[in-house]
């Protein structure tokens, strides 16, 4: 059975996280990831702290298993969804988008297990000495907000920095990639695009079939000049703003306004025009819409066939 120091943290069965994926990760997602064995995780994203509070709320109507919320510590309400989040005291946290070191004393006193995304090992590291109980390394493979390195440097690096727990994420879709995070050091995985197509994903339905459609070339990183990069697919938005970005006569206040909202019209509208379709480079590896527990058992049954297999390499 494929297990880790990781299951053991959380109380969890497999060693897979389900990734924060804002207006998308809702209760009903992170609760069927978590029955299936896996850590479902609601983004907490820009919402004020009501409405996370309600999905939080929902999930606990639907699982009696360990899931996390994740906090854009960007967030105009970043503050007011941590306090709420101490207050109800959810079992694991995930951050992103900043330092989550003032926010920890509280949420370590509510019991929750602190595990932030990080884009370098000497911010790995700094982590850890905030109180941080893991961390999960995200390469720029992944959807979303993305960093320089790649996930196979950036894993192994990590793992050397650091003595907690290290979760790898970006570029991983299957089970070759989580047999492959494992041999780099980590204690588990963390998706996104691959649960884009859960059947439990409330997702607009053209946002599940970009992503059953794309090709291995068909993501693009765009918002460089902004010192926030996203990873999104190919269509007529983000080539619109990857031409804009390079064009000396748009500002940068222009560009920022130019993404505003494109996440949630593609998200909840399907705007197919203007909305930003966010998801990795592994978004051509995934070819079915399934249900959550079907994702994670086909995770688990090839990463342990294959490293079961791995001593046919050795002379």
């Amino acid at each position: 059975m494929l297990a880790s120091p990781l299951c053991d943290l959380l109380g969890i069965e497999y060693p897979i996280f389900q990734g924060a994926m804002a207006w998308i990760a809702d209760a009903r997602l992170a609760a069927a990831v978590s029955n299936a064995g896996g850590l479902g995780i609601i983004a907490a994203g820009n919402a004020p702290a009501g409405v996370v509070q309600e999905q939080i709320r929902a999930a606990r109507t639907l699982t009696d298993r360990p899931f996390g919320v994740n906090v854009m510590l960007m967030s105009p309400h970043a503050e007011a969804v941590a306090e709420m989040i101490a207050a109800e005291r959810v079992a694991v946290v995930t951050t992103g988008a900043g330092s989550p070191a003032r926010y920890l004393p509280s949420w370590q006193a509510a019991g929750s297990v602190v595990i932030p995304v990080v884009p370098s090992s000497g911010i790995a590291r700094l982590m850890e000495r905030s109180g941080a109980a893991a961390v999960v390394a995200e390469g720029g493979e992944s959807g979303g907000h993305v960093g320089d390195l790649t996930t196979m440097a950036l894993v192994p690096q990590v793992r050397d920095a650091v003595d907690i727990p290290v979760v790898a994420a970006g570029g991983i879709g299957d089970g070759r990639g989580l047999a492959a995070a494992l041999m780099l050091g980590a204690c588990g995985v963390q998706l996104g695009t691959r649960f884009l197509v859960a059947k439990e994903c409330n997702v607009h339905p053209a946002y599940k079939a970009k992503v059953l459609q794309a090709k291995d070339i068909d993501t693009i990183a765009t918002g460089r000049r902004l010192g926030h990069p996203v990873r999104s697919l190919k269509t007529p938005f983000s080539r619109l703003f990857a031409d804009q970005e390079y064009d000396p006569a748009v500002s940068d206040d222009q560009l920022e306004k130019l993404g505003e909202g494109a996440l949630r019209l593609a998200a909840i509208e399907g705007d197919e025009q203007h909305g930003c379709f966010l998801a990795g480079q592994i978004a051509g590896l995934v070819h079915a819409e399934q249900t959550a527990a079907e994702i994670i058992a086909d995770l688990v049954t090839e990463a342990e066939a294959l490293l079961k297999g791995a001593a046919q390499w050795v002379a």
